[in-house]
């Protein structure tokens, strides 16, 4: 058998501690595992197995070589799908997770619709922390450095916070000009679900400057229906900049305070660093980096 051939004869015999055993799983002789195990242990120099009348156990140097047998040949399977895939239609179905940000994902996500029929979406939108691994998603869009060592990521993009208001909010109440006036305004402020706690506006405070308080007529655990109230003229908002371009290009919301404010948020995709990337994975991912932020400088 060649070397490869080996190996599998070798992990068989280990897993099921028979020679009969492997056999009838490879589809070949007792005799032949038997010649492939002894033709291995003489070429490395060193006893592979314990073998007894009733048993065979792995020795010290059998379970090291093992290990790294196992490595082998799940990369050469690895590779195999890999070269399969990359003739193949990606189908099937992709389950992802991604955060309440449906404006900012749905245009993107029903382009990927269209343009790869065959793959079935299951979306979880939710801002928690999943684990990604325990609750099964092939991936997740979440914002944040992801810290995560099971997990492979890919930037997509940056975005900042700002803050709000319509014009006719602005012409009633006045504009801030410092960060300190902000306490004569009405704040619509996000709180994560998870925690409940507010959001923290980025607000750069001069020197020895107090935190100003923000009254809030109005807190949200989604920051779409602040946006929302925002339009309607009922207060000011701190929103990523993705959801207001449009509005502010239109004129129908305005920007304050920029030169206060210092922020830099990013998203990641993020996939299980064990599982290989099938087809419909890799195109997934490539679609939501080029689509996503495609103005934006991916690092």
């Amino acid at each position: 058998m060649d070397s490869l051939g080996s190996l599998s004869v070798f992990v068989q015999v280990a897993e099921t501690r028979s020679f009969t055993a492997a056999a009838r799983v490879l589809g070949v002789s007792s005799s032949a595992v038997g010649k492939s195990v002894a033709r291995m242990e003489e070429r490395l120099g060193v006893r592979l197995f314990h073998r007894s009348t009733r048993s065979i156990t792995l020795t010290g140097e059998g379970a090291l070589f093992l290990e790294r047998s196992r490595r082998i040949l799940a990369e050469v399977e690895a590779a195999e799908r890999e070269l399969t895939d990359a003739s193949a239609t990606p189908r099937g179905k992709l389950r992802i997770s991604v955060p309440q940000v449906r404006g900012l994902l749905m245009p993107v996500l029903s382009d990927f619709m269209r343009a790869y029929p065959q793959i079935e979406l299951d979306v979880d939108f939710s801002d928690r922390m999943v684990d990604v691994i325990e609750e099964g998603f092939d991936a997740v869009i979440r914002t944040g450095k992801p810290e995560d060592s099971r997990l492979m990521a890919r930037h997509l993009g940056h975005y900042h916070l700002v803050i709000v208001g319509t014009p006719a909010y602005f012409s009633l109440h006045g504009i801030p000009r410092e960060t300190a006036q902000l306490s004569d305004h009405a704040c619509l402020r996000h709180k994560f679900c998870a925690t409940g706690k507010l959001e923290a506006w980025p607000l750069r405070l001069e020197s020895g400057a107090a935190e100003p308080t923000l009254r809030s007529p109005l807190v949200s655990t989604t920051i779409e229906s602040l946006y929302h109230v925002v339009n309607e003229g009922l207060g000011i908002a701190c929103l990523p900049d993705y959801m207001v371009n449009q509005a502010v290009g239109e004129g129908r919301l305005q920007r304050v305070l920029d030169d206060h404010l210092e922020h830099q948020g990013s998203f990641w995709m993020l996939w299980p660093s064990s599982r290989h990337a099938s087809a419909k994975l890799r195109v997934f991912i490539d679609h939501m980096c080029a689509r996503l932020f495609p103005t934006s400088s991916v690092a």
